[in-house]
C-alpha cells in the first residue's frame, strides 16, 4: 500500500471534516466507497446518502456494494412528476446555464434534503478525485489529439502539458460549481464539503506522475492509483475496478434533465 497517499488522504479529511456525523454521497464507485471507508475508520459516524430515478444504476450498484460494507444507508427516489419544477427553481437559484452546474445543483439538492431527513448537517464528497486523477474521458480525448500531431508533425508532442492544463481548468470549474452547489444546500441546512479540493491535497496529487493516473488514449479505467489504493485498504473488488459514470449520469439527472428542457 502507498501509505503516503493514504496518509495525505487522511489529512485532507481531518483538515476538512468536524463533526461525529457524518453523510457520504454515495454512488458505489471506487471514489465514494473508498472515502466512506476512509471516514468510518478516522471515528467518525458514516450514513451513505444515494438519489437517483428509480431503478437507476447509482441505486442499484450503491445497494450492491453496501451488502458488503453494511453501513447505515439512505436512498431517495426522485419524483419524475416535480422534477422540472425542482430544476426550473434551481435554474432560477443559481442563474447559471451551465448544463453540469445545473445538473450537479439539482443532484446535490436532493442529497441535502436526504440529509435534512437523517439529521445530518454535513454532506462529504469525493468531488476532485475525476479532475486530478484523469477520470473523465476528455482525458483520453486529449491524449488521441495529441498523438494524431505526433504523427502529423512527425515530432514529440508534450501531451502530458496538456493534461495538466485540463486538470487546472477542470479544479478551477468544480470549485466554483461546489460553491454554487452550496448555496443550493444551505435552503436544508446542509453543508457539502470536498476533502479532495482543499489546496494541500491538490498539491500533492498534482505531483503525482500522470502514468499512475492514465495510460493512454485507449484506458477506459482510468485512475490507477485510487484503484490500487482502494483495493490495498480493503474496498470491495466490484467497486474499486468499475468504470462508472458521474454522478448526474449515473442518477439518470442528465437524461431527465435534457428530456424536460427538450419538453418545455
Amino acid at each position: 500500500m502507498n501509505i503516503q497517499f493514504l496518509t495525505e488522504i487522511q489529512n485532507a479529511i481531518k483538515n476538512t471534516i468536524t463533526d461525529k456525523k457524518i453523510g457520504v454521497a454515495f454512488s458505489g464507485g471506487v471514489d465514494s466507497t473508498l472515502l466512506a471507508k476512509i471516514i468510518k475508520d478516522l471515528g467518525h459516524d458514516v450514513h451513505l446518502l444515494t438519489i437517483g430515478f428509480h431503478n437507476s444504476h447509482d441505486i442499484n450498484f450503491a445497494k450492491e456494494v453496501n451488502q458488503i460494507l453494511n453501513l447505515p444507508h439512505s436512498i431517495s427516489e426522485i419524483d419524475p412528476e416535480k422534477f422540472k419544477g425542482v430544476s426550473d427553481r434551481i435554474h432560477q437559484l443559481i442563474k447559471s446555464d451551465n448544463l453540469s452546474w445545473n445538473e450537479n445543483s439539482i443532484a446535490f439538492y436532493y442529497v441535502a434534503k436526504l440529509a435534512q431527513k437523517n439529521e445530518l448537517n454535513t454532506v462529504v464528497t469525493a468531488n476532485g478525485i475525476d479532475e486530478l486523477f484523469c477520470g473523465y474521458n476528455s482525458y483520453r480525448e486529449i491524449i488521441a489529439v495529441c498523438k494524431e500531431l505526433e504523427q502529423k508533425l512527425n515530432m514529440y508532442y508534450m501531451w502530458e502539458t496538456e493534461i495538466m492544463k485540463m486538470i487546472n481548468d477542470k479544479l478551477k470549474n468544480e470549485k466554483q460549481m461546489m460553491i454554487m452547489v452550496n448555496t443550493v444546500t444551505e435552503e436544508f441546512g446542509v453543508r457539502i464539503i470536498q476533502p479532495f479540493l482543499s489546496s494541500d491535497f491538490i498539491d500533492y496529487a498534482k505531483e503525482i506522475p500522470i502514468s499512475e493516473k492514465i495510460h493512454g488514449s485507449n484506458d477506459m479505467k482510468r485512475k490507477h492509483v485510487i484503484r490500487e489504493l482502494a483495493m490495498d485498504y480493503g474496498v470491495p473488488k466490484i467497486a474499486a475496478q468499475k468504470q462508472k459514470k458521474a454522478l448526474q449520469y449515473g442518477s439518470q439527472i442528465h437524461k431527465s434533465l435534457l428530456k424536460s428542457r427538450k419538453t418545455s
